[in-house]
């Protein structure tokens, strides 16, 4: 027998053993938590006040994730700023810094806490991890020194990132990502030079990593699906609900289903700024979620997803997202068209004045259209279904094409557009569709009390967003958000920033 024949049922037993220790499905587990900020202040804190406010809030999010190891899950979600807030200075947000070391050092920090210098943070999450055998996302501060043979080194001679990590079930440190989209007045930290795409390979999967604003830009957040091909992606955000289209919970499980990935995404808690929404979300919609504006509760949220969530039989099939827009003539157009203002952009309505029918409305090249029929037709709501082919340009430049039927605040037209949280309209039957230019749009339902529909709409192949049946609950929008992400402005020079 030649060696290599002696060796090959060791190899198929390897393999065999390898396919055993891999699952089909796993344990998602997201934290909403309501974060313990520090007084504002211009000035540094000690160290020893930064780590003790830390220690605060790691103390409820141990909790959350012995809970959660308790419970089965393999993996927890916290928050962006979910350890130390958001209200700082350049200057002030240095105590709470820790150097975080590249991952391919092969670090478990529990173990060995003082190999790269001070890390009491890392250590905790490390052996936080570790203790409950659990993959542990966080989101904290990196700090990089750097010197005048940098040109874009900061004045003060180093670098902050807005940074999250993930340490296994063992606590070693197996993912780092320097936030790339910061969002406005995230001025304590600075933007890496290139966008980092970041993945790690688990039993249960491949994953991606990136942080809140990046959700709406193509780089990393794409690359990660389209490039990367990662089957879940893991989402620590501090995200303020916008109503019509972007709140946490609406947005988030859209993009879920339009990327065909899984979404973890864990929101901070905090009312005031309207920050809630949190979830897990699988391509075929919400597996579990929570939005939950009455009380500064945090909240932890556990659901079984598909490893591989595009070998799932139910996984949906790809969309033509123009396809059956393209091959139908427009509807009637009704004489009523009107602008409206929807987060500082003009959108083109026009007002559904029957209780069913068909419509369309076009703004540019965007030709939206709607078939429906409501439960009833109530003389106290009016809904409108509206069009927009621009670049958005409110807190952010990004170019969008939507198109969306929503409920107006009012009976008068010029509240259309303006956010409303209930209503009282259900929809016998409604398809939506639009002549898209991009292939990356993502469908939101959502019900009054702003609630997810999760089961009880689709997306066809030809690109129709379209309900089950009769909808369970009033109707406030249901929305094709389109993401043209060719038509963006050129990135300024992040790494200037």
């Amino acid at each position: 027998m030649l060696p290599s024949q002696a060796l090959l049922p060791a190899v198929l037993f390897a393999l065999a053993a390898l396919r055993a220790l891999a699952s089909d499905t796993f344990l998602a587990a997201v934290y909403e938590h309501a974060v313990i900020l520090p007084h504002p202040i211009q000035e540094p804190v000690p160290a020893s006040d930064a780590l003790a406010l830390m220690n605060r809030n790691m103390d409820v999010l141990e909790g959350a994730i012995k809970e959660a190891a308790q419970q089965g899950a393999h993996i927890i979600v916290t928050p962006e700023d979910g350890i130390y807030g958001w209200r700082f200075t350049r200057e002030s947000i240095y105590p709470y810094l820790e150097d975080i070391p590249d991952p391919a050092v092969d670090w478990i920090p529990c173990t060995d806490p003082s190999r790269f210098g001070p890390a009491p943070v890392q250590e905790r999450l490390s052996c936080m991890a570790r203790n409950n055998s659990i993959y542990v996302v966080a989101n904290i501060g990196d700090k990089k020194p750097c010197d005048s043979s940098d040109p874009s080194c900061p004045r003060d001679g180093r670098y902050h990132y807005n940074t999250d990590v993930v340490f296994d079930a063992q606590g070693k440190l197996v993912a780092r990502y320097h936030k790339y989209n910061l969002f406005l007045g995230e001025n304590q930290f600075n933007y890496p030079k290139e966008p980092e795409a970041v993945t790690f390979e688990t039993p249960f999967g491949k994953f991606g990593i990136f942080t809140c604003f990046d959700i709406l830009f193509y780089e990393p957040a794409v690359v990660l699906v389209d490039k990367m091909q990662v089957d879940t992606v893991l989402f620590p955000t501090a995200w303020m609900n916008v109503l019509p289209f972007l709140t946490a919970i609406e947005f988030h499980s859209a993009w879920a289903m339009g990327m065909g990935v899984n979404v973890l995404a864990a929101n901070t808690h905090n009312t005031s700024m309207e920050m809630t929404g949190s979830g897990i979300y699988a391509p075929t919609g919400a597996r579990t979620y929570s939005y939950n504006m009455k009380t500064e509760d945090g909240h932890l949220l556990i659901a079984e997803l598909d490893a591989h969530p595009r070998l799932s039989p139910a996984s949906p099939p790809t969309v033509s997202w123009n396809s059956y827009a393209l091959s139908v003539e427009r509807f009637s157009q009704n004489g009523h068209e009107f602008t409206g203002i929807i987060f500082e952009d003009p959108f083109t309505f026009t007002e559904l004045t029957k209780p069913g029918g068909n419509v369309t409305v076009c703004q540019k090249d965007l030709c939206c259209h709607l078939s429906y029929k409501m439960a009833e037709k109530r003389d106290d709501e009016v809904y409108v279904l509206g069009a927009f082919d621009g670049l958005h340009v409110f807190e952010g430049q990004y170019y969008l094409q939507i198109c969306t039927l929503l409920k107006c605040p009012s009976t008068n037209l010029s509240t259309c557009g303006q956010p409303v949280e209930m209503a009282q309209t259900k929809f016998e039957m409604f398809s939506l569709s639009g002549t898209f230019g991009t292939s990356y749009v993502f469908p939101e339902v959502l019900y009054s009390g702003v609630q997810l529909a999760p089961g009880e709409f689709e997306v066809l192949a030809d690109g129709r967003l379209i309900n089950r049946n009769t909808t369970s609950k009033p109707v406030l929008s249901v929305t094709l958000f389109g993401r043209w992400y060719e038509k963006d402005p050129p990135s300024m020079d992040q790494a200037s920033a």
